[in-house]
């Protein structure tokens, strides 16, 4: 099983890894992934970092991660967020290990070229970008530390195909970590219930959604359902984006499953 917790504030981090350690410790091999948006955010302002957002043609917005970016990313991630995530895991009796995509090549990107994108309202060409698109996964060391009963805590950036670190986007690096693995499940757990019909009722939760390109933008979670098409693509048996604020979030089957048409 591959697990992807959103870093929004709204996650209960408490809850996602006594889930992720009780699935552990019951034989369940678990590769816990995340992000940490609201710990980007807090730290580039802290450093007066202004930060920016992507909008591609078809409606999916990502980070604009220049070099300034690309630093608080890893600080961020690698310094914050993961020491956090595996101590709080270990007080739940299972053993893991934190890792960036850097690590023993784990994550190897392919460069993002310069492209069209709207900027803060304005179309521009943004060149200077350093993000990327998970081209392959070190899954024989992945694969080793689940045989040692460990629980690899994954995050961006990963490694260019010229040496350089880029960001990845989290959900998509999940993806590709579960496909590589032939995992039997990808959840990813977010700040919703799942995948909302209204975006602003979360009574509009679908139990169900079709991954088209055309359905990237369906309940303002279009990079995850990106994630979703891919990771079914790549073999992955069950994808499900759920609830990550909950006191138990979801491991039953809830929120919105994610199939191919």
């Amino acid at each position: 099983m591959v697990v992807k917790m959103g870093g929004g504030d709204a996650i209960n981090v408490q809850g996602v890894c006594r889930g992720v350690a009780r699935a552990a410790l019951s034989g369940t091999p678990v590769v816990l992934v995340h992000g940490g948006s609201g710990q980007i955010e807090r730290l580039a302002r802290q450093l007066g970092i202004p930060q920016r957002t992507m909008t591609s043609f078809d409606g999916v917005s990502s980070r604009y991660t220049d070099e300034a970016t690309m630093g608080v990313v890893t600080m961020a991630l690698a310094g914050a967020v993961k020491p956090h995530l595996v101590t709080t895991i270990s007080r739940y009796g299972a053993d893991a290990l934190g890792l960036t995509g850097l690590d023993c090549g784990l994550l190897r990107a392919k460069r993002k070229p310069a492209q069209q994108s709207i900027v803060d309202g304005r179309r521009m060409v943004v060149r200077d970008n350093r993000a990327g698109t998970v081209t392959s996964v070190n899954t024989d060391l992945l694969r080793l530390l689940l045989l040692q009963g460990h629980i690899p805590v994954v995050s961006p950036p990963a490694m260019a195909d010229d040496g350089e670190s880029v960001n990845v986007n989290a959900d998509r690096a999940a993806a590709a970590i579960a496909g590589a693995l032939g995992a039997k499940l990808l959840l990813l757990l977010t700040g919703a219930p799942g995948v909302l019909a209204d975006p602003a009722d979360e009574g509009t939760v679908l139990d169900r959604v079709v991954a088209t390109p055309a359905s990237n933008t369906v309940g303002g979670m279009g990079l995850k359902l990106v994630a979703a098409r891919e990771a079914l693509a790549a073999g992955v048996r069950e994808v499900r984006i759920a609830d990550g604020r909950c006191a138990e979030p979801a491991f039953d089957g809830s929120g919105t499953e994610v199939v191919l048409a």
